[in-house]
């Protein structure tokens, strides 16, 4: 199954606020934007139109406000910008991937615990 597109970091924000908030209308979209950085209504509205073009957002247009829902799950894009990640930067090295991530900073022991159970379960 192909990977989602790779969206750029302000097409993220976006799909942040939809994984959150689930399907919204571009006000609530350009509203939860507005809380973090200067952004209009029409700036909101078109990145969903080329966001949409993309394939990164649907659009539900039933009602007299179009509803925008993210079109991949957080995880399906998580696993595949990891995946991109990995094959670009560490030449397909999950090791690499993993050594780089865990030398960038501090590791809790919760964190260091729940590694230790993924790796135990996988095969």
């Amino acid at each position: 199954m192909p990977h989602p597109p790779r969206p750029t970091e302000a097409e993220l924000k976006i799909l942040k606020i939809l994984w959150d908030l689930g399907p919204v209308p571009v006000k609530d979209v350009q509203a939860a934007l507005a809380s973090r950085q200067e952004y209009t209504y029409t700036g909101a509205l078109r990145m969903l139109q080329v966001m949409l073009e993309k394939g990164l957002v649907a659009r539900d247009e039933s009602a007299r406000s179009h509803v925008y829902r993210a079109a991949h799950p957080r995880a399906s894009m998580e696993q595949g910008l990891v995946a991109d990640l990995r094959d670009r930067l560490f030449g397909g090295s999950a090791l690499a991937l993993v050594q780089a991530a865990l030398g960038a900073g501090s590791v809790s022991p919760e964190e260091k615990e729940r590694i230790r159970a993924l790796l135990g379960n996988s095969k």
